[in-house]
């Protein structure tokens, strides 16, 4: 509440100083924080606004990388699995009918 009593007496001309203090503070900072990401833009690590970082700070990350299939189901051999994500519904359908484990749909 004190703050806000200051503010109230202070005149228009001493706030609008505060304000264009304010104005010219924060655009000092908006242009550092510009600097950094160019600079970080330059290192590879900014490419756009919804990537991060990797983790250990070098290369990308595998994350939309295709990879070789691991499974190949009995019934249908164009259905396939890299066994990342989810079990699919051919794999667990087969399973369930045929009481079969996970290895017996590997390729080999």
């Amino acid at each position: 509440m004190a703050r806000r009593s200051k503010l109230a007496s202070m005149s228009i001309e001493a706030l609008i100083e505060m304000r264009d203090d304010i104005n010219a503070l924060l655009t000092r900072r908006a242009d550092e924080l510009q600097g950094e990401l160019a600079r970080l833009a330059g290192n590879g690590w900014v490419s756009s606004g919804s990537e991060k970082p990797p983790a250990n700070g070098r290369g990308k990350s595998l994350k939309g990388r295709k990879v070789a299939p691991k499974y190949r189901s009995r019934k249908d051999p164009k259905l396939t699995w890299a066994g990342r994500g989810a079990t699919p519904v051919w794999m667990r359908d087969e399973m369930k009918a045929r009481k079969l484990k996970k290895e017996a749909f590997l390729i080999k």
